[in-house]
């Protein structure tokens, strides 16, 4: 059955920047690019600069075409503001080491491999340029210890940055949720189908609890449609894998959504674990999906105590309105409120600290190890039985 359409015309809000990018090859382009194939100098990407390879291609990253030259760069880690001033608060740089970079040339052509050695993009190579890893670390994550997840990335990876445009050579089904993998310009399509004038993203790296679905519910009270839009490119060893993760959404949307309101699809970046920069990031990305808005709840893409609870909603207020191009929309930590016997926030609940259930992802993962289901007021049964099997599968 088909849904139904809002009777207002649908006005999709443009790319950052203005214009959609598309960095996929040509069939034609292709295969000039293979004919010079085992000619061209060789870099290796690893999970992350696959999947920052895959984003710039498809548009996520636009105005992106490519791996951020030396001026930038320099601009993004000291202003979150790209060289011509256009907002950007993450670093999207292809780093390697000195010996790799050596015998590459300015100007020509470098060959993209995956981690098992095959082609699957081409660098324009413009710039080679070297780079302060403290003061990066210390500028975009707010510390300069290695204990920190996307710091210790930083300090681990090669000491030059080569920046240039990017070709993705083709582009491949995602092998685990093939029927899942929206790109931007299909999800701006699909908004427009269906009307959507105003479409909320969803951003989340962890199993989505009544927390989530309080707050998503929420901001689709006031707008046409909902993006749900998990991340599953590469994150830390100790989160939920992106499959199982991906199976919660899953039997949330069949027993606790309307379908006609919701497009899940998912999101093939890796995550920086950033905060305040990341959430600003977080946001750009869904822009360029087509999304008007985007929720930021608390501790947005954080990790440990790096970052205030709600730093990532504070961030926001360094641009100007309208500048970054969507709206964010902030929510307070949610919880079962055991007074009103209901989910809310501090917001909306008159509840004391004892008469509010919520649970840390540190404490749902103990339980459920423990063969331990969550209470229903933080996870909807089904999703805590997922959970439970997917936990004793790994052990």
């Amino acid at each position: 059955m088909q849904s139904p359409v809002l009777s207002h015309p649908s006005q999709t809000i443009p790319a950052h920047g203005g214009q959609l990018v598309n960095r996929v090859a040509t069939p034609e382009q292709r295969q000039e690019f293979l004919d010079k194939a085992e000619f061209l100098p060789r870099v290796t990407l690893d999970k992350r600069a696959v999947s920052d390879l895959e984003m710039i291609a498809i548009g996520g990253f636009s105005p992106l075409t490519g791996f951020m030259a030396k001026e930038d760069y320099e601009s993004v880690v000291d202003r979150m503001r790209l060289a011509n001033n256009l907002p950007w608060s993450v670093p999207i740089t292809l780093s390697v080491t000195s010996e790799v970079a050596a015998p590459l040339q300015e100007g020509g052509l470098v060959r993209l491999d995956d981690t098992s050695g095959r082609f699957i993009g081409v660098l324009e190579l413009t710039e080679k340029y070297s780079y302060d890893k403290t003061h990066e670390a210390v500028q975009v994550y707010r510390t300069d210890e290695d204990k920190h997840p996307g710091v210790k990335v930083v300090y681990d990876q090669g000491e030059i940055n080569l920046a240039g445009s990017v070709w993705l050579l083709e582009r491949l089904p995602h092998p685990q949720f093939p029927s899942y993998q929206i790109d931007p310009e299909k999800s701006r399509a699909m908004f427009s189908e269906r009307g959507w004038k105003t479409v909320v993203g969803f951003q989340t790296r962890n199993p989505i609890h009544r927390a989530h679905e309080y707050i998503i519910k929420c901001a689709l009270e006031t707008v046409d449609g909902l993006f749900l839009h998990p991340l599953v490119g590469a994150t830390k060893s100790d989160d939920i894998p992106a499959d199982v993760r991906m199976r919660c959404y899953e039997i949330m949307l069949e027993n606790y959504f309307p379908n006609d309101r919701v497009i899940l699809a998912i999101n093939p970046a890796a995550m920086r674990y950033a905060g305040p920069r990341e959430a600003i990031f977080h946001a750009l990305v869904r822009k360029n999906y087509g999304c008007t808005h985007f929720i930021v709840g608390r501790d947005h893409a954080g990790v440990g105590d790096y970052y205030g609870t709600y730093d990532a909603q504070h961030i926001f207020g360094e641009f100007e309105p309208g500048e970054l191009g969507i709206m964010p929309m902030k929510f307070e930590h949610a919880f079962y409120c055991t007074r009103t016997q209901g989910m809310a926030t501090a917001k909306t609940s008159p509840s004391t600290p004892e008469q509010r259930i919520h649970l840390s992802g540190t404490k749902v993962r103990k339980m459920l190890r423990e063969g331990e289901l969550p209470p229903p007021e933080f996870s909807r049964p089904e999703v805590a039985a997922e959970l439970a099997k997917a936990m004793h599968e790994s052990t």
